[in-house]
């Protein structure tokens, strides 16, 4: 994996726990002194202290009636779809951008304090180099993925159901983006000694059945495909899984369709997704957009075909994608659309786009805007929507 300029001075983190002074320093007076790690060390080990006292909590703690699924098998419902008022025991009908407060989010919520438990203690090992952190995430990886009578299932068959219509959709399937710092943070946890290479082997194993199945089953291949952020979403996925079991033909693959259908198909002239655009929420499918394929970009991208620095003859890439949206992130009263049907108020936050461009780019204008934002946002289609909350995970993905 290529060393991203942006974060090559956190190798550090690998050698020494002298860490208060590291900063990611570029040769550029505009990102000098820009310290993550100061930042980030505050946050992080006050919710690593309380994170310590939390014991898993896994899918098979709650069920719903409507799930055609064991206890074993993720399990949601599609967020736009409500009950019909000409019809109230039929099936569900649609409201695009309205989320109905009464469908099962259970599942999603336990896997969303997964991905902050997992990120939040593996942050606070990487600052520490205390394997108490480590222990704990250890715990609840083996709840997750090892554990016969606690473990998930490793696919996605009965996500985003809807009553009267779907036990299941291939759209589900987007509920597991929040697995991806839990991967990326087992991965840098492989360091430690309270991490067995047994367990490891047993998790590991889990998410390459769950690529696996992702890639092969009609669900998974239709999401691969899709002409929006569902696709990109599918590629941050499964970019990140590949990166914890080392398939490097998945990572090949998900480079060149990054190129070939998220940059030339998918991105206007102006860097903005027009299918994000058309939606009842434009500005958070935006964002959300944007951050996905920083994330694809950081994933994947190699000493020899960076994913970053890419870009058309016309200048479409990921630098044009950023200078889109940042200035509506700095200044959200630019935004020149209708403003979200729901939760445009809640937006934006530190979104992970900005500091990896930032630093990639030597945009020292989206440090200071992301430094402004919030960091642990509470609302639930706010997080349901940010799945990546722990740069220092993606900072260390360099050091690898």
């Amino acid at each position: 994996m290529k060393f991203f300029r942006c974060f090559t001075i956190l190798l550090s983190l690998m050698f020494t726990s002298l860490i208060a002074g590291v900063t990611f320093a570029k040769d550029a007076a505009q990102v000098d002194n820009f310290n993550l790690i100061e930042i980030e060390k505050p946050r992080i080990l006050k919710k690593a202290q309380q994170y310590l006292q939390q014991a898993p909590r896994t899918v098979t703690a709650d069920t719903s009636e409507r799930s055609m699924g064991t206890q074993h098998d993720f399990f949601s419902e599609g967020d736009y779809w409500w009950p019909d008022p000409k019809n109230p025991d039929g099936r569900y009908i649609r409201r695009d951008g309205q989320t109905n407060p009464d469908n099962f989010i259970a599942h999603r919520i336990s896997l969303m304090r997964l991905s902050d438990i997992i990120g939040t203690l593996t942050s606070a090992y990487m600052i520490t180099h205390d394997d108490k952190y480590a222990a704990h995430a250890v715990v609840h990886l083996k709840a997750w993925f090892v554990d016969e009578k606690t473990r998930m299932n490793p696919n996605l068959l009965y996500g985003q159901a809807i009553k009267g219509r779907h036990t299941g959709r291939s759209i589900g399937i987007i509920d597991t983006i929040h697995l991806v710092e839990v991967a990326l943070g087992a991965k840098y946890l492989f360091k430690s000694d309270a991490f067995t290479s047994e367990v490891q082997a047993e998790v590991k194993a889990w998410f390459r059945t769950y690529l696996t199945w992702i890639n092969s089953h009609k669900y998974g291949l239709r999401e691969k495909f899709q002409p929006n952020n569902h696709s990109v979403c599918w590629s941050m996925q499964a970019a990140t899984f590949a990166y914890l079991v080392d398939d490097q033909e998945m990572l090949k693959w998900i480079r060149q369709h990054f190129k070939d259908n998220f940059i030339k198909v998918m991105m206007d002239q102006n860097g903005g997704f027009p299918q994000e655009l058309r939606r009842t929420k434009p500005y958070g499918y935006s964002l959300f957009v944007i951050d996905a394929m920083a994330a694809v970009a950081q994933i994947a991208s190699t000493p020899d075909d960076d994913l970053w620095t890419y870009q058309l003859p016309d200048g479409r890439g990921m630098k044009k994608g950023m200078s889109y949206i940042a200035p509506y992130i700095k200044d959200k009263k630019s935004w020149p659309l209708q403003p979200d049907v729901m939760y445009f108020d809640e937006w934006p936050v530190r979104h992970p786009s900005l500091i990896m461009a930032g630093l990639e780019f030597e945009q020292a204008d989206y440090l200071t805007t992301w430094k402004t934002l919030d960091a642990d946002p509470e609302t639930y289609e706010v997080l349901r929507n940010l799945p990546l909350r722990h740069p220092l995970l993606w900072a260390s993905k360099a050091t690898k």
